[in-house]
């Protein structure tokens, strides 16, 4: 069945982490599956976009909201489930082999087959008829191949909706102190390639549901980044409507109470600034029976002596402290 709810509320982590916050450094994009997950370490721009793509048919396979794919920019149709599971699961380790014992845990979860190799053999067929379908001619190539034990999602990086977000929130997070406007791109175009949560019907195999978790919580992340670049730039009027819509939408997220009493306090508004941390303990206190984290209180403490930092561009960053670059 499809994940219901916002992004934190399928993450698997503990109210109080939601509540809080991860830490403001830039993580490593090949934790965000948990598994094989990684960019190339070629830069950006230069990746091939498909190791076969010299017959012409650039595969994208779209993992950020329901599962999809297209083929020469034509959207292929996936009728099952388990073969669309499939894709998915292949496509969080695209260009590693990935063992025919983990693809049926992932696709049956611990479900008795008689014969998990043939099941497995009949999903991969209706998979590359997906992939290879729109082929006009025979091709030396496949996009899906089997190898010793296993089989493996022949393409690049680039071809994979994920890498191309966790890429851009990447290059924007370590842009966000020297190159605020630049890094306002960059977080707006990660964004813009979602459409829903992630991983949203892929099924409910522990790789997929693992890695949809930890993609949703990515993105609030950079939610947080580009109300932070926002900021930054002085765009406090967008800033506060976007961060109004996002309190509203995940009370116990503390970084984006945070940055909307900046951004009130900027625009002139003391007293509304104030009010939202009234109202973030008042929610904390009912719901999780705690007190806000020291982040929030020293930003309300701030507001209430009218701390002339409050002006300066590091108030953007939690406690005055700017996120790590980011390293590949």
């Amino acid at each position: 069945m499809p994940r219901r709810g916002p992004p934190c509320e399928t993450a698997g982590y503990g109210k109080q982490a939601a509540c809080h916050g991860p830490a403001r450094t830039a993580p490593d994009p090949g934790a965000v599956a948990g598994y094989r997950w990684r960019l190339t370490g070629v830069p950006a721009g230069r990746r091939p976009l498909l190791i076969a793509a010299k017959r012409g048919n650039v595969v994208r396979i779209n993992l950020l909201g329901p599962v999809s794919v297209s083929v020469a920019g034509q959207s292929r149709e996936i009728r099952s489930n388990k073969v669309r599971a499939m894709l998915a699961t292949l496509a969080l380790d695209a260009g590693q082999a990935i063992s025919t014992g983990d693809l049926a845990e992932e696709l049956w979860a611990g479900t008795p087959l008689g014969n998990i190799r043939n099941a497995l053999q009949a999903n991969a067929t209706r998979l590359r008829k997906v992939l290879d379908g729109a082929a006009r001619r025979p091709c030396d190539t496949t996009v899906l191949r089997a190898v010793h034990n296993g089989y493996l999602l022949d393409v690049s990086a680039e071809c994979v909706d994920g890498n191309r977000f966790l890429d851009l929130a990447v290059q924007g997070t370590a842009a966000l102190v020297h190159e605020p406007a630049r890094a306002l791109r960059l977080l707006q175009s990660a964004l813009e390639l979602w459409s829903g949560p992630a991983l949203l019907d892929a099924g409910d195999g522990l790789r997929c549901r693992s890695a949809a978790a930890l993609f949703d919580e990515r993105r609030l992340t950079v939610w947080e980044d580009l109300s932070a670049a926002r900021l930054a730039v002085g765009d406090e009027s967008r800033a506060i409507a976007e961060l109004r819509r996002m309190v509203a939408r995940y009370p116990l997220r503390e970084r984006f109470c945070e940055l909307l009493m900046l951004a009130l306090y900027r625009s002139g508004r003391q007293s509304e600034a104030l009010e939202v941390f009234h109202r973030a303990r008042r929610y904390l206190d009912e719901e999780l029976g705690v007190r806000p984290g020291d982040r929030l209180q020293r930003r309300h403490a701030e507001i209430l002596a009218r701390d002339p930092d409050l002006d300066r561009p590091a108030a953007v960053w939690a406690g005055g402290r700017a996120p790590a670059a980011a390293h590949r």
